[in-house]
């Protein structure tokens, strides 16, 4: 959204090349940035106004434009470190102002934007990253609609398009850069390179999970995976230990070149194995229906947005050098909440 950020009313309409709606938000994000910076004047309004005024005449703060093309229309805000530093207030203390200033420099690959998608949209709003990379060949169908946070607007748009509006209509100071056709051979490197902090891989692909873990370990970087099954997250530490198996060893001694995995039989046991015998008694139904009275794997949308709420627990720890070993874990509410 960067291209669509202007510091002057005039030269957005020139760019657009003529009349654009307006919607100012400056005034009254000045008035909440005045609290932000001096809490104690909440509820004085001639307080507020002082400070106000000083942040417009003493501080010379001015707004900035930033246009979206898709409602055509343009937003008049605070500039970015302002707008930063308003929106993040409320993460405070849990997350300090000095750790904000750490996470707002890092960066997060996303591939796979089912439950990538909310994994995505937690991460920017508690603002952990000022960088993305999103990826995702696929478009919104309305059997997504009982996971993914969209409408019927969005359907047959792609899933990346759909992110990077969500993200921008949040924050338009986050750099997200889209893949559309997804990760592949040809762009893995481009979509996980030096500059991401951590991967998030939430696809379905086997052989595309096994390209991106080879490259964030010859990279050195974490992998957080999220199954969307009993809460299980698991984390790869290839940024300390870039040497370890790939899946913490789980499938070793299975053949797992890609024309390996293109053998169905043998495919399925790379599944198993990664996947261990720790499913839902629903989802260990489920599977023998695949293909069969099941269209796809089934997914809930109370276990997405547990996968993106814990996916983010876990890359902002990372982010911010806490404790967060390698292994696999279970946020599992059927076993957490037992009535």
């Amino acid at each position: 959204m960067r291209n669509y950020i202007f510091s002057e009313e005039k030269k957005l309409k020139s760019k657009l090349g003529g009349e654009v709606e307006i919607i100012s938000l400056f005034d009254s994000q000045l008035r909440e940035l005045a609290v932000v910076r001096d809490p104690k004047i909440k509820g004085n309004d001639l307080k507020i106004e002082k400070a106000v005024s000083d942040l417009r005449n003493l501080e010379g703060i001015e707004s900035r434009f930033v246009y979206y093309p898709w409602r055509e229309s343009a937003f008049e805000i605070l500039p970015e470190t302002e707008y930063i530093s308003v929106r993040t207030n409320r993460n405070q203390l849990k997350i300090k102002a000095d750790e904000q200033k750490v996470l707002i420099k890092k960066k997060i690959a996303v591939a796979g934007l089912s439950v990538g998608n909310a994994v995505a949209l937690t991460c920017a709003m508690e603002r952990i990253c000022g960088a993305m990379h999103l990826a995702d060949f696929d478009e919104m169908e309305l059997s997504n609609l009982n996971r993914l946070r969209a409408g019927l607007p969005d359907c047959g748009l792609q899933k990346t398009e759909i992110a990077k509006r969500q993200i921008a209509e949040l924050d338009p100071y986050i750099d997200v850069s889209v893949f559309n056709e997804g990760v592949t051979a040809e762009n893995v490197n481009e979509f996980l390179d030096e500059s991401v902090d951590v991967l998030v891989e939430v696809c379905d692909s086997v052989e595309l999970k096994f390209l991106l873990r080879q490259r964030a370990a010859e990279l050195h970087i974490p992998v957080v995976m999220d199954t969307n099954d009993r809460g299980m997250i698991d984390i790869e530490r290839f940024d300390l230990e870039p040497d370890r198996p790939l899946f913490h060893g789980a499938v070793k001694g299975i053949e797992t070149s890609p024309k390996a995995l293109s053998n169905p039989e043998n495919k399925m046991k790379v599944v198993q194995a990664i996947i261990g015998n720790e499913l839902s008694p629903r989802l260990l139904q489920s599977m023998p229906e695949i293909g069969k009275t099941l269209c796809s794997w089934p997914q809930l949308a109370s276990g997405v947005m547990l996968g993106g709420a814990a996916t983010a627990h876990v890359c902002r720890r990372i982010l911010l050098e806490e404790e967060c070993p390698s292994g696999r874990f279970f946020v599992d509410l059927a076993d957490i909440i037992k009535i």
